[in-house]
């Protein structure tokens, strides 16, 4: 927060963060009493700010392979006074998440970084309800396409072309919801969801 003459104003990244995620939870269709995956949450930002907006009802799994940052979440949570967010260790490969245990699941700035994406979309797939909903928010990569998985997370190629995301999201049995290409930070929006039964 910034002190503009005798009121606080929020600094411009506070602003887009809450606007940010509350345009992911109407794009993810989120209820008050929804439970929704941050998988690769890092320090639990965007956990924290989802589950504000959600509320108490709700459920906010907010995951990462990094037991550090598992720590840094928990803190972030405890410090906000939220009991609704349940910090998760996740793996490469795996959510760790129960079977069709969630509403909707996001990956921010995560997905370049999926060593195997064939093997974490299937367990994304596992991990979502019938009809539940998944969100891919990254950056493009300078090559575009054809970047193998292991190299997307560094140097030149850093980042994954959207039309590779969608192709992935397909071969994983997800149907494309939407397609934006623009998004804060630089970044795209893939929306999928899981068939319903």
């Amino acid at each position: 927060m910034a002190l503009v003459g005798a009121h606080l104003v929020p600094h411009a990244q506070e602003v887009s963060l809450t606007s940010e995620v509350s345009r992911l939870v109407e794009l993810l269709e989120l209820r008050s009493d929804s439970v929704v995956v941050d998988l690769g949450a890092g320090d639990g930002e965007v956990s924290v700010e989802m589950a504000k907006q959600l509320g108490p009802a709700s459920r906010v799994y907010s995951t990462d392979i990094n037991a550090e940052r598992i720590a840094e979440i928990k803190q972030a949570a405890t410090k906000a006074g939220l009991t609704n967010i349940v910090a998760l260790e996740g793996a490469p490969s795996s959510t760790n998440l129960p079977e069709a245990c969630c509403d909707a699941l996001f990956v921010r700035n995560v997905y370049h970084h999926f060593a195997d994406p064939a093997e974490m979309n299937a367990s994304i797939l596992r991990s979502l309800k019938p009809g539940g909903r998944f969100a891919v928010l990254d950056g493009p990569s300078n090559a575009k396409t054809g970047v193998p998985p292991a190299e997307r997370g560094s140097g030149d190629t850093h980042g994954v072309a959207r039309d590779t995301v969608v192709e992935e999201l397909k071969a994983a049995g997800l149907e494309i919801v939407t397609v934006l290409p623009e998004w804060p930070g630089n970044r795209f929006m893939v929306l999928a969801r899981k068939a319903p039964r």
